[in-house]
């Protein structure tokens, strides 16, 4: 566990690298099978996905990721279903640039742009898994699909904004005379991009709008966001967002919320295992492809628990597959936790648990009012509140994970 010689938070002075707002980030559920509780569907419960947008919008997120993949509803379908039982989440849809023409994916993003009115996002995945990837005809060597990615990026954003017809012959696509294409409800869209490789790195900060990451701790997170920040600074560009992923687990003390961790992680473990659970069955067992799930099992191997409150051990027992890795404690030392991040720098926070529903209204009744009135006191007085002081977590002295959930 890593151990700072000062609690963050423990003095008054805000840090020059914290992120002055915050916006939050839920996943949508089509259904309620879960990591826990896997159930037999067929893919969308109607009644159900209707009430967990609702849920999002009445807890007080900011955005909700349509996430893709070769056996999951289709992304777009799904986001403008949302942009029309909303009225004002921001709908991200994720899309893979081996499954589209980027001058089609323009025109639908434009076109979801306007439906709902300036609220639509894209959140472009390279593809870290080979196997993957092909089961939709896509067999670029992994190392070539982010410079397909930068070029569909470039195109992405001159259908919008070309005034005149134009014509592009490049690696990955050609084509003559196109446009002007549909234009977007106002001047652009915001393009995200994440992965942890040297590509995705030059490329998110060379391009993209926002760039994603997985929750890591602290120190790393913070190298990797002055990273992204040197490349944009030496291309001359705005600096990216920072959107940093985390699978909360709380409850009303930080004993009945380790003891929670622990019951949480053997059940996803057996789901994994069974290959019950959606993507789970696309993930495999075998040593990931991606940087970032490597990095995630590497942290996991190291310890199982950092800074305040991250654990590691759900990503290990799902072989990271995919944002796997945890805060855990009370609502104040989880919020305590967000807040941390915020002071490195990120200012897109994205939860979501694995008692989907349930979570996603208990953060938004517990951890997304405290986060925020902590940032509205920064505003107001120039300085921390005691929110990080009051919830140390794992900063305290004598903290044992083991112990307070009852392990040994």
């Amino acid at each position: 566990m890593s151990v700072p010689t000062q609690t963050p938070g423990s003095d008054r002075v805000v840090p020059p690298t914290a992120a002055r707002r915050v916006e939050f980030i839920s996943l949508s559920h089509l259904n309620p099978s879960t990591e826990l509780e896997p159930i037999p569907t067929r893919g969308i419960d109607l009644a159900y996905f209707r009430r967990y947008v609702r849920t999002l919008e009445e807890a007080g997120y900011d955005y909700t990721l349509l996430p893709y993949g070769s056996s999951s509803a289709d992304s777009f379908v799904v986001a403008s279903a949302v942009g029309q039982l909303t009225e004002r989440i921001r709908p991200i849809v994720a899309v893979r640039p081996n499954t589209a023409f980027p001058l089609v994916v323009a025109q639908q993003l434009a076109t979801l742009d306007q439906l709902t009115e300036g609220r639509a996002v894209v959140h472009l995945i390279s593809g870290g898994n080979d196997a993957e990837q092909a089961r939709q005809g896509d067999y670029l060597a992994k190392e070539r699909r982010y410079a397909r990615t930068s070029e569909f990026i470039e195109l992405l954003r001159r259908a919008w904004t070309e005034t005149e017809s134009f014509s592009h012959h490049g690696e990955f696509y050609r084509f003559d005379g196109f446009g002007p294409g549909f234009r977007p409800y106002g001047d652009t869209i915001p393009i995200s991009i994440g992965g942890q490789s040297d590509e995705a790195f030059e490329i998110g900060g060379r391009q993209a709008d926002v760039f994603s990451f997985w929750g890591e701790p602290l120190a790393d997170i913070r190298a990797q966001i002055e990273r992204v920040h040197a490349i944009a600074d030496a291309a001359d560009r705005p600096r990216p967002r920072i959107w940093v992923t985390f699978r909360p687990i709380i409850d009303r003390t930080d004993q009945l919320a380790w003891r929670k961790a622990y019951d949480y992680a053997e059940k996803i473990g057996a789901t994994f295992q069974k290959g019950a659970y959606g993507r789970q069955q696309l993930i495999g067992k075998d040593a990931p492809q991606n940087v970032g799930s490597q990095r995630a099992l590497e942290f996991a191997s190291r310890s199982e628990v950092y800074d305040r409150a991250l654990w590691t051990r759900t990503a290990a027992v799902t072989n990271a597959g995919g944002a796997s890795t945890a805060l855990v404690g009370t609502p104040e030392t989880v919020a305590a936790a967000i807040v941390d991040y915020i002071d490195v720098g990120a200012d897109l926070v994205s939860i979501r648990g694995y008692d989907t529903l349930a979570d996603a209204r208990d953060y938004g009744r517990y951890v997304l009012p405290l986060v925020r009135q902590e940032l509205a006191h920064r505003e107001a007085t120039g300085q921390r509140g005691t929110l990080q002081a009051d919830h140390p977590g794992a900063f305290a002295p004598g903290f044992d994970a083991d112990a307070l959930a009852g392990a040994r």
